[in-house]
């Protein structure tokens, strides 16, 4: 049987192992175990925190839509409350919106649902 050298293969596996880790720092950036292991760790990172920034960003959004109306007689949940009421469908992404950049369309929105 003919022999079979794998060392092009094996450079081109670590060279794309450490391009994915550049910037890491110590061993991870250099050492093709050490960097496996981060690429690993990152991707369960990335996974888990997908989920989590959706999370974060509607509490954001409750945060901005509660600061807009306090000044109004109102709270945010007596506001969701009462937009629920009046089936009024206008999502907390859009209101936080509305809230921060055009205050006087907002408030229009918040004397409809009184």
């Amino acid at each position: 049987m003919t022999r079979v050298k794998r060392g092009t293969t094996s450079a081109k596996h670590r060279r794309n192992v450490l391009a994915q880790v550049k910037g890491y720092r110590f061993g991870r950036s250099t050492k093709e175990i050490q960097a496996n292991d981060a690429i690993a760790h990152a991707g369960a990172y990335a996974f888990a925190h997908r989920r989590d920034k959706k999370n974060v960003f509607r509490r954001l959004w409750t945060v901005k839509m509660n600061a807009a109306l306090r000044p109004l007689g109102f709270s945010y949940s007596k506001f969701i409350d009462a937009l629920k009421k009046k089936n009024i469908i206008i999502d907390r992404k859009i209101m936080a919106d509305l809230a921060e950049n055009n205050p006087e369309t907002f408030v229009n929105v918040v004397n409809e649902v009184k």
